[in-house]
């Protein structure tokens, strides 16, 4: 098993891509690939982190996503669950969304569509803190 780590600054607009996955491995397409990024905390983050771990493997030149966490994490917004505001996961065998400590099981379409719906949610919740603090 490969495993890659990387860090880098995200911002509202563009915070992440799947590039890393098109690149993971790529060397070695037959064997499990799995790939971590971590967002280091920024302005454009409240004060919080961005945490994107993917686990698969290639198929016909094709990262197949066999397991994902996202999270955002910021401990001055929640301190429950490890600081985690936000994430989806399809660990314990279903896919699964947190929030401020409650998990709620949710429908899964692809991990594009999950990471999408993670892309617009905690840069909601990001809005809506700035809101409040201003």
């Amino acid at each position: 098993m490969c495993s890659h780590r990387r860090t880098r600054r995200a911002s509202p607009q563009v915070c992440y891509d799947n590039a890393h996955l098109e690149t993971t491995c790529r060397d070695r397409p037959a064997k499990p690939c799995s790939n971590r990024s971590v967002s280091s905390s920024s302005p454009s983050l409240a004060g919080g982190l961005l945490s994107y771990e993917v686990w698969g493997f290639r198929e016909k030149g094709k990262m197949m996503v066999t397991r994902y966490s996202l999270a955002y994490i910021n401990h001055e917004m929640f301190q429950g669950d490890n600081g985690r505001v936000l994430g989806f996961d399809n660990a314990h065998g279903n896919h699964h969304r947190h929030y401020m400590g409650i998990v709620e099981a949710v429908a899964f379409v692809s991990y594009e569509a999950t990471l999408e719906r993670f892309q617009q949610e905690w840069v909601e919740i990001v809005d809506r803190s700035r809101g409040r603090q201003q």
